[in-house]
């Protein structure tokens, strides 16, 4: 019988078959195993299977760039979004819950200090205050200085009163501008790092505006510039009221205040010179007005070097007070200054005149030899010059007098040590530079600023410090000098007084200074009306922060006394140093100086070469 092979074939069926049951069975799991070797569509499996068999059915996803099972797809993405929700939970709680943050160290006793010292300019300046003065009992005062039909000098507000008094000595005054601008140009990061870069280059503008005011600075010859306002002579009883007799607030001023006009006055406008072209380097990114500071510094350098003379002889009121010793120094100091804000080298070539270091005493010492002082900037200009050879080394012409400058840079840093006896100590470790005279403080801090200063230069030339005689000494030994002393003002000596006003728990409460001693009371007191607020026993009812007095004797005595003006009076020069010192010490250490800014308008030296020895004669 043939019989439809379903699978589409024809199937033969023989009855007569011997083969038994058992065969026929394994014959057929054969053809099973066979049939299910090879792929089936879902129809033959369903044929096969049966409808309870038949396997359940995969479902897929479409990812577009790969298929995925559905069901791993549906993990995956509810363990993503599970994961985010835990994430925001925890943030949640992380911005709820209180937090102790990791605060930055303090800022040190230098850095805190500086932030005072600075303030004091503040309540020193004359003229139209700006609206961010921040001395709540200072005003606008003296606004008609120069207004005087006898003077040729105009518009004379401004600028800063010298001391406690209301006068304007234009010598110490630019002095105390260059030292704040030596100080920017060295440690604008220091001064930035302590928010106080701005700040201090307003003040420096405060006084350079004034000073271009003090001549004709758009001239390019003068013959007279304003050295003061105001007069401060009370000597032979008398009794006209002027800027030392009268006791009163600068804002209730209502005497004349006369000019003074120099016309033969070398140091005090070589000094104003060196003012004008240090500020211009501080400035470099204000080109306008740097040029302008420029051309006012080489105006009155020329007259410095035409119209030859001191500006305090003749019995002028200003020798009674800050009388000059000589202008060679000046010219020296200022002569450097102008070479580096103009890269002019006929300043060079008058700074390393070996006939003018001569003339200011370079070669002949003497007691006060390496004291830095608004009267004497031979040191100063000698470190000053000492980073042009170890920085750019200009080598001939200029190196023997540069490499003598140099050395003798280093024998001063030596006299500052306490092994050698150039200078005497007080019991209490204060060095006495001007030899146990008054007023010491302002000395020191020039002095610690030198020294902070030139170890700063050493370290960033790679020389690990210099020789006194056969003995080596590190740079740290400066820097350890210029702490000492700082420390020491600040209120590590014996009377544990900080003579910086403000700083600290203990210091002067009774500062020589008319307008902290008097009330802001809004009562006008007459010239003679306020000598007793200078008179009283009582504390200043306003506090003159970061004034530095001049400081104790030489047996680390202080009398904290209005009238005694050899130990509470302050002056511009005293804190030029101080904020000089401050900065140079302050930080952790890490911010050095900055070894280029100074050298923006000198253009690259090639050094001459030497002329040939002289012929070999028999």
């Amino acid at each position: 019988m043939y019989g439809r092979d379903p699978w589409g074939g024809p199937l033969e069926i023989h009855a007569g078959d011997s083969a038994t049951e058992d065969e026929r069975s394994r014959n057929l799991a054969d053809l099973d195993r066979g049939a299910l070797s090879r792929p089936l569509d879902e129809t033959q499996q369903s044929w096969l299977l049966g409808p309870g068999e038949q396997k359940k059915k995969k479902k897929y996803v479409d990812l577009g760039c790969v298929i995925v099972s559905r069901k791993i797809f549906i993990w995956t993405l509810g363990t993503i979004l599970a994961c985010g929700l835990l994430a925001g939970f925890v943030t949640l709680i992380a911005k709820t819950v209180p937090r102790h943050h990791h605060r930055s160290p303090p800022p040190d006793n230098y850095t805190l200090a500086l932030h005072k010292a600075l303030m004091f300019f503040n309540a020193q300046r004359s003229g139209k205050l700006p609206k961010h003065n921040n001395v709540s009992w200072r005003g606008n005062s003296c606004l008609q200085d120069g207004n005087d039909p006898s003077s040729t000098m105009k518009h004379l507000d401004g600028g800063y009163y010298d001391a406690g008094d209301a006068i304007k000595f234009n010598f110490p005054a630019s002095f105390a501008m260059t030292m704040l601008s030596w100080s920017v140009i060295e440690y604008s990061a220091k001064y930035e790092a302590a928010g106080e870069l701005g700040h201090v280059k307003e003040i420096i503008k405060w006084g350079t505006d004034y000073f271009l005011r003090s001549f004709n600075h758009t001239a390019d010859t003068i013959n007279s510039v304003a050295a003061q306002v105001g007069v401060g002579d009370t000597s032979g009883g008398s009794t006209n009221p002027n800027d030392h007799y009268c006791w009163m607030r600068p804002e209730d001023i209502d005497y004349e205040r006369p000019v003074y006009e120099c016309h033969s006055c070398s140091d005090l406008a070589a000094e104003m010179a060196a003012a004008l072209a240090a500020a211009s380097i501080v400035f470099k990114d204000n080109k306008a007005y740097s040029q302008e500071l420029v051309h006012g510094a080489k105006t009155l350098f020329k007259f410095a070097r035409t119209q030859r003379g001191r500006y305090s002889a003749g019995g002028a009121d200003a020798s009674i007070f800050y009388n000059s010793s000589s202008y060679w120094d000046e010219y020296l100091w200022g002569s450097a200054w102008l070479y580096y804000a103009t890269g002019n080298t006929s300043y060079l070539q008058l700074a390393t005149a070996p006939a003018l270091a001569r003339h200011a005493g370079a070669f002949w010492g003497g007691p006060d030899y390496g004291v830095l002082s608004w009267d004497n900037k031979l040191t100063g200009a000698q470190v000053l010059l000492s980073r042009l050879r170890l920085f750019l080394s200009p080598g001939y012409p200029y190196e023997e007098i540069l490499r003598t400058f140099h050395n003798q840079t280093q024998i001063i840093m030596c006299s500052y040590l306490p092994i050698f006896t150039s200078f005497n100590r007080t019991r209490g470790g204060l060095i006495q530079l001007n030899h146990g005279r008054p007023q010491p403080l302002q000395y020191v801090v020039n002095a610690a600023f030198l020294a902070s200063l030139f170890s700063d230069y050493m370290e960033a030339a790679d020389t690990p410090g210099w020789y006194c005689g056969p003995n080596f000494y590190s740079t740290e030994v400066l820097r350890d000098f210029a702490r000492t002393q700082m420390d020491y003002i600040l209120g590590k000596n014996p009377r544990r007084m900080s003579y910086v006003v403000g700083f600290g728990n203990h210091y002067p409460k009774h500062v020589h200074h008319r307008g902290a001693s008097i009330p802001k009371n809004k009562i006008k007191y007459s010239c003679k009306g306020g000598w007793k607020w200078r008179d009283s026993s009582k504390p200043n009812p306003n506090t003159l922060v970061g004034a530095m007095v001049a400081g104790p004797d030489k047996h680390d005595g202080f009398h904290d006394v209005r009238t005694n003006y050899n130990y509470t009076e302050p002056t511009l020069a005293g804190n030029a140093g101080l904020v000089a010192a401050l900065v140079s010490l302050s930080g952790d250490g890490t911010t050095k100086i900055d070894k280029n800014t100074i050298f923006s308008a000198v253009p690259p030296m090639f050094p001459n070469t030497p002329p040939p020895p002289a012929a070999w004669k028999p």
